[in-house]
């Protein structure tokens, strides 16, 4: 595993970056962060009791990783071809197409199978995380069945068991968001689909974030490999939901108690936890529509914009910083206060980096848009 990638220690990710925070004023993100990050009073590897639940990919096998590399894929400037009728889902087709160039062009794999298997072997047991919490009334903006259904036609090609593959939200109305489930969108026979509902886990508690004691749900827990899919988003409370917020708040029994504080430092708090650490392989960026106000739910249609994009990237704070210039950019255009003059700063991406979670510095980012 890179060093980018090894989790940081509370004692270590403070004192250094205490110093860091001072010399950069009082008044930065990162002062204002760090106060609340040295509340944290247990380290992140939670003691020699929870190493068991950590997880490690089958013998021999290494999980492909490109720190700060981000696969952005589009095809065509006609937004409506690209999607079905009511322009609210991608056509199959399309949605396939686009994901397998994405896989292809991160990895240089000549397929999306072989693609796939550079981040997940056959003996994994797999969970995918969709998100679906803004479709769950009415199917409007969710991760798509269209791109959630190749994924998984890839994983049983490439010799994952149906059984071993688990998509799963936190209700089953988010999960009914992405339409799996729903009358004619069907998953292969054998997969497993489930919700969590804050309480299906068998863990230990654990207290990751100052004394509040929480567990990752049994979905996490039982895979050995976890596939992030999720969407570029507002969020009323952090300012942006992406790739790292869909690893942390989605995945644990008591998300309320971690939004405090715009939820800074919490994601990358949790994020970095080794449970969670031991397993993300891969982040998938369902950008077809964004959110670029009224998040994370759809409840005001005119801030649902087309984008018509699919993102991967190995490196959820590279992928999340280039989310937030997505919506940051259509917030402008559309009239709106940027996302800190608001009071909604999304300072946990920079946190992140700074934890060695990944890269939020955009001239350390490579962006590679393939135009199909």
């Amino acid at each position: 595993m890179s060093s980018l990638h090894q989790p940081v220690g509370r004692r270590q990710f403070v004192s250094g970056a205490l110093g860091l925070g001072a010399a950069m004023g009082s008044r930065s993100w990162l002062a204002r962060s760090l106060a609340v990050v040295a509340g944290t009073t247990a380290t992140l590897t939670s003691g020699d009791s929870l190493a068991a639940w950590n997880a490690a990919p089958p013998a021999g096998f290494v999980p492909f990783r490109v720190p700060g590399k981000v696969v952005k894929i589009t095809r065509g400037n006609d937004y409506a071809s690209l999607m079905q009728k009511n322009e609210l889902w991608p056509k199959a087709e399309v949605a396939k197409m686009m994901l397998e160039r994405a896989l292809m062009e991160f990895t240089g794999a000549p397929n999306m199978v072989d693609a796939v298997g550079r981040f997940i072997h056959k003996d994994d047991k797999v969970a995918i995380k969709v998100n679906g919490i803004a479709g769950q009334h009415g199917y409007t903006v969710a991760v798509n069945f269209e791109l959630i259904l190749p994924l998984v036609e890839a994983l049983i090609t490439l010799g994952v068991p149906a059984p071993n593959i688990h998509l799963f939200e936190q209700f089953p109305d988010f999960l009914k968001g992405t339409r799996i489930g729903v009358d004619g969108y069907d998953l292969p026979a054998g997969v497993v689909t489930s919700f969590h509902g804050n309480f299906r886990t068998k863990m230990p508690e654990v207290a990751i974030y100052q004394n509040i004691k929480t567990r990752f749900v049994t979905a996490v827990t039982d895979a050995t490999a976890i596939i992030d899919m999720t969407m570029m988003k507002d969020h009323s409370i952090c300012g942006f939901t992406g790739a790292l917020k869909n690893m942390t708040h989605g995945q644990i029994v008591n998300p309320h108690k971690h939004h405090a504080h715009l939820c800074s430092p919490q994601i990358p708090v949790l994020y970095n936890h080794p449970v969670l650490q031991s397993r993300v392989r891969l982040h998938i960026t369902d950008a077809f529509k964004i959110i670029y106000d009224g998040g994370p739910l759809d409840k005001l249609p005119d801030r649902r914009l087309p984008h018509g994009a699919v993102y991967v990237a190995t490196d959820p704070v590279a992928l999340d910083r280039i989310g937030i210039d997505v919506i940051e950019a259509a917030r402008k255009s559309n009239g709106l206060p940027s996302l800190a003059k608001v009071g909604r700063e999304p300072s946990y991406v920079n946190i992140a980096s700074d934890m060695g979670i990944g890269i939020a510095d955009l001239n350390r980012i490579r962006l590679q848009h393939v135009a199909l």
